[in-house]
């Protein structure tokens, strides 16, 4: 027999865990690169972008329009990367918590 309080319990004790890794997701950091390194974006577990670096010889009016590409080519990199980090994060918080229902992904509920 399905016993509903021990899930009631289990969806409680989940919602606890993943309360608890979300208040970590602020530490995770990603980067992500583009130009050969010449540009890196930091995005943190937020996703949020934290820093970003570009070499200097970017820096020309010329190369303005370029540079903004790079950005924002780092940019989708770095989020792509702590997408997969928040993903991994989260499902080792609920790992074994709920049972696996198949087509309940809560790692889809955090990207």
């Amino acid at each position: 027999m399905f016993d509903f309080m021990n899930m009631m319990n289990k969806v409680k004790e989940a919602q606890a865990k993943i309360k608890e890794a979300q208040a970590k997701l602020v530490h995770l950091t990603a980067e992500g690169e583009s130009g050969a390194g010449m540009v890196k974006v930091t995005v943190n577990g937020e996703r949020k972008v934290v820093k970003i670096e570009m070499d200097e010889s970017l820096i020309t009016p010329q190369d303005k329009e370029m540079l903004s590409d790079l950005i924002v080519a780092a940019t989708n990199i770095a989020m792509e990367q702590i997408d997969a980090k928040i993903k991994a994060e989260m499902k080792a918080a609920t790992d074994g918590m709920i049972p696996n229902i198949p087509g309940m992904d809560l790692g889809s509920m955090f990207g």
